[in-house]
């Protein structure tokens, strides 16, 4: 059997570990080279300088142009009758509404010459929600937008993954809400993860892969099709839209082949946004509209957070990863490896609401912001796994496309950890080591110009921010929204201080 597993410790070899301190010592050299380099040659320095800002002013609009494609495909698609349109995909029928989008029909005209290999109505969505130590007034609101679907809770599985290290409290708790909900499911169960597994980090992926495991033994023993199985994974927090189990379930069937794809929903991190401070807020809305543009980038596009795929795909792939803690992007790769690259994520436009990193106190929402982000920059250990499969494991993969995976994850994690500290500061540094110099001095103006372009698209960032705001709360007074607008003057120290401190 291929081996798709994290090396431990004891058995990383110095070529591993070679990887492993590859960003890090990447992300110091760049963040170094405006130093010496404008000693040997301020002008040098100082071109190379400009040239990477009008790289990220490129950038920059491209990504305001995303934004607001995927916005805009985003409400299209939360505006389908997803559930009309899977009941066509089940007669083959075409429909003639206008409300339907036009390649509806060309789905049917497809699906007659080559029917789906999983129907409609044979679909079974298993959906996982972990908990560690949330309390019902977290977790029950997830459990409630799932049963509530606009979908046939007859084909939904519900199974509650929590955490043995959570408590007695926590146990009591899970069973009481699959007591109370799981009648309204197929099936609903509460699985406790033992705590003190071997070879396991504390985590998530632990948690849901014994679930998992656990559940397999009840397909088997129902004699059920994994192949008809959809698994969603989702926190304790995630509320998924009310279309999104149609849509996945639509998207499923119109696949070529669904058992090698995961599929992955819009994040978009609203649930308490009127309640977290505003650095907090800033931050929220960033992620959420960053994902937004990586929907639009199948290219980029990996597992993050709440994804789905094929209860079949996770069987061959042994479920998650327990040995590391960002199990979810960290599995499109096991899945890549394993099935020799023919692996897709395919977006699924429809978002998931999550909430905004909040604590007892403003200094621990501070701490806790701060933590989550290394933690989703913890992915950059993927870094080593992907060179080791890649390069120095046999595999039937094109080795182009390898080399370009590779390439883009190595320079995210690197842009994540230094593009904003260059940005904000490198334009100052030829100047200060060489104030003679007329480049040095000409740079800061050049390059204050161009911020100030690219800033115009703050203005983008601040419309759509607005209209993705859940009605306000009640408790709040009008001055309220006026604060949702001034906090967008923290966008620069929040990417510094948070985005590339945690990545570094």
């Amino acid at each position: 059997m291929k081996n798709i597993e994290i090396p431990l410790q004891s058995e990383k070899t110095r070529r591993y570990r070679f990887f492993e301190i590859l960003p890090g010592v990447l992300s110091w050299s760049i963040l170094a080279t405006p130093f010496w380099l404008s000693t040997v040659s301020p002008t040098a320095m100082a071109l190379l300088i400009m040239a990477f800002f009008l790289m990220w002013f490129t950038r920059a609009v491209g990504l305001n142009v995303r934004v607001l494609q995927g916005w805009r495909t985003m409400k299209q698609h939360q505006s389908y009758n997803w559930y009309r349109m899977l009941e066509d995909l089940s007669s083959l029928t075409k429909n003639d509404d206008p409300d339907i989008p036009k390649w509806h029909n060309q789905h049917i005209d497809r699906l007659k010459k080559h029917p789906p290999l999983i129907k409609p109505d044979e679909i079974i969505h298993a959906v996982f929600v972990a908990t560690y130590n949330e309390s019902r007034d977290t977790l029950e609101p997830t459990i409630k937008a799932v049963v509530d679907s606009n979908y046939d809770t007859n084909q939904i599985m519900l199974i509650l993954a929590y955490e043995e290290r959570g408590g007695p409290e926590v146990e009591a708790q899970a069973k009481q809400l699959i007591e109370e909900y799981g009648s309204k499911c197929m099936f609903a169960r509460a699985i406790k993860h033992p705590n003190g597994l071997p070879d396991e980090v504390i985590g998530k992926g632990g948690n849901i892969t014994y679930a998992a495991r656990e559940f397999y033994k009840y397909l088997k023993e129902q004699k059920i099709d994994p192949r008809r199985v959809m698994v969603t994974t989702l926190d304790s927090d995630n509320h998924p839209d009310k279309n999104y189990l149609a849509a996945l379930s639509y998207t499923m069937v119109v696949s070529p082949d669904p058992i090698h794809v995961s599929y992955q929903p819009i994040p978009m991190y609203t649930n308490n946004i009127w309640d977290a401070p505003a650095p907090m807020r800033v931050i929220a809305t960033g992620n959420s509209f960053w994902m937004v543009i990586q929907s639009l980038r199948p290219h980029m596009l990996r597992n993050f957070s709440a994804h789905a795929q094929s209860m079949q795909a996770l069987i061959e792939t042994d479920f998650w990863s327990v040995r590391t803690i960002v199990e979810d992007g960290h599995q499109f790769w096991r899945s890549y490896f394993k099935f020799d690259g023919k692996y897709e994520v395919y977006p699924i436009y429809v978002p998931i609401y999550q909430d905004a990193v909040l604590s007892h106190s403003y200094g621990k929402t501070l701490k806790a912001q701060f933590v989550q982000l290394r933690r989703w920059a913890w992915g950059a250990s993927d870094i080593a796994y992907v060179a080791e499969k890649a390069f120095f494991t046999p595999n039937k993969i094109s080795k182009l496309d390898r080399t370009f995976k590779f390439m883009r994850l190595l320079e995210g994690h690197i842009s994540w950890a230094t593009a904003p500290l260059i940005l904000a500061f490198a334009a100052f540094i030829p100047l200060l080591l060489n104030p003679d110099n007329f480049t040095a001095n000409q740079l800061p103006i050049i390059a204050s110009r161009i911020q100030t372009i690219a800033l115009m698209g703050i203005f983008i960032t601040l419309f759509l921010s607005l209209k993705a705001l859940p009605p306000k709360p009640e408790r709040y007074k009008r001055r309220r929204t006026f604060w949702m607008i001034i906090q967008w003057v923290l966008l620069p120290l929040t990417t510094i201080l948070y985005s590339a401190t945690a990545a570094l």
